[in-house]
């Protein structure tokens, strides 16, 4: 049995991430990766945030056992909270605390920036010993590879992502059909419905302002309007940045025009994402737009409740997405071949399929074992996007502070005390200021 020992959410004592980083053992980034390593006497470190009933925690439980049969090491799992790591990572990885493998989350300001300061170990040898660039989407490789200065989508190979996420549209179905009006499949019969539910005296959209939920929604209507080289520009600072141009500008009054509208309501301004998603849980909104870490939720609370689906957003190729969280390796590790072994699991068929059947989004399984209906329908929305490019990423990646940046904008949006121009102006100084203190 593998050995598992509980972190306690505060993170890591002071005075273990002012010790110096110890000299990392096992493969080297410019030897050959051991692919069959010899784990006997060996143990490996492992950290990770995901819940033990969710559809990634359930799937690394099983790789940890196999790993450990395979290999003949011991995993020595530590359960960290997202906000643990997140806060202390840079400390952490540049002390003798850090362990040999953790899940850390993907994009410029977060693994990009590690890689930047050298703390993150350069997985291109054991990419190509492993293959796993064969097994990922173009799309998907982007969060993996990182550039001198941290920026993603180019540069080498600084984490592996074994799962994927995106944002669509929940449909609660019996809703709809108490009401007489019919599931949309265009974006003008959307706002039809909307129009219609709102003259019953509902509110159509379960929505969140205080967290990520609307910052996805005014993202996906700007997605609606733009296309690749937008979201390049935009994510990656390629060229520059106009926020009043037409796809903002679209996003920004659409969002706006549906306060007014009643579809969105006024208190989604103190509404977190729970608020939001519990609310379509009950059957109090009919519609709701998030990411794909609700299915496995939604199928276990909603349960026969009341009939529901999934749609991509319609009439736009792109939609907020993105690899999952990638596995990383510190530079510090002791263990590098043993932790790229351990990653090669994840991305085994039996690990994938565990993913996939019960909620998650798996990079690499084969489609025949996939047995659960409502899973098959979340994995090929996610193929539907992979195939046409269509992964945009998320809004408030491009710098540190933009996640907190873009919700603050949105609250005064919808509480009146800033119109679509002032709001597109705010955003704007944020944006530059941000991409400056990245790129300098």
């Amino acid at each position: 049995m593998h050995k598992r020992r509980i972190a306690a959410v505060a993170g890591v004592a002071v005075a273990a991430l002012l010790l110096s980083g110890c000299a990392s053992g096992g493969t080297s980034d410019d030897e050959p990766v051991d692919t069959h390593p010899d784990g006997d006497g060996r143990t490996l470190t492992l950290w990770h945030y995901e819940g033990e009933d969710s559809a990634m925690g359930k799937a690394w439980d099983a790789a940890i056992d196999q790993f450990e049969e395979e290999t003949g090491a011991t995993v020595e799992f530590e359960a960290k909270s997202f906000e643990a790591i997140r806060s202390t990572a840079s400390q952490v990885l540049n002390s003798n605390s850090a362990p040999d493998i953790l899940e850390y989350n993907k994009g410029n300001a977060t693994a990009g920036l590690l890689s930047s300061q050298g703390l993150l170990s350069n997985m291109d040898n054991a990419v190509e010993a492993y293959g796993w660039d064969d097994q990922l989407a173009e799309s998907l490789q982007t969060t993996a590879r990182y550039s001198e200065d941290g920026v993603m989508g180019s540069g080498h190979f600084y984490g592996i992502p074994n799962y994927g996420e995106f944002v669509d549209l929940y449909f609660n179905e019996d809703m709809f059909a108490e009401y007489g009006i019919a599931v949309p499949t265009t974006y003008a019969e959307l706002e039809d419905a909307m129009a219609a539910f709102e003259a019953a005296g509902v509110t159509p959209l379960a929505e969140s302002a205080a967290e990520y939920p609307l910052g996805q929604l005014w993202y996906q209507l700007a997605l609606s309007q733009a296309d690749r080289q937008w979201v390049t520009d935009y994510q990656t600072y390629t060229n520059p940045v106009d926020f009043h141009d037409d796809a903002f500008t679209n996003a920004t009054e659409t969002i706006a025009d549906w306060v007014d509208q009643g579809y969105i309501s006024t208190d989604a301004t103190g509404l977190k994402a729970e608020d939001a998603g519990v609310g379509f849980i009950s059957g109090k909104y009919p519609i709701f737009y998030s990411g794909s870490w609700w299915y496995g939720r939604f199928q276990e609370e909603i349960g026969d409740s009341f009939a529901w689906t999934s749609a991509l957003f319609p009439d736009s190729e792109m939609s907020p997405g993105s690899s999952g969280n990638l596995w990383v390796v510190p530079s510090n590790s002791e263990n590098k071949d043993l932790a790229y072994k351990f990653i090669d699991i994840t991305m085994s068929p039996e690990i994938q399929a565990i993913i996939g059947n019960n909620g998650g989004v798996p990079v690499a399984a084969d489609a025949a074992d996939i047995t659960d209906e409502k899973s098959k329908q979340l994995i090929e929305n996610f193929n539907t996007l992979t195939e046409r490019d269509g992964l945009a990423f998320y809004p408030d990646w491009p710098t540190p502070t933009f996640y907190d940046d873009l919700n603050a904008a949105l609250q005064e949006l919808v509480n009146g005390t800033k119109d679509p121009s002032a709001v597109l102006d705010q955003l704007q100084t944020d944006y530059d200021d941000g991409v400056v203190n990245i790129t300098g």
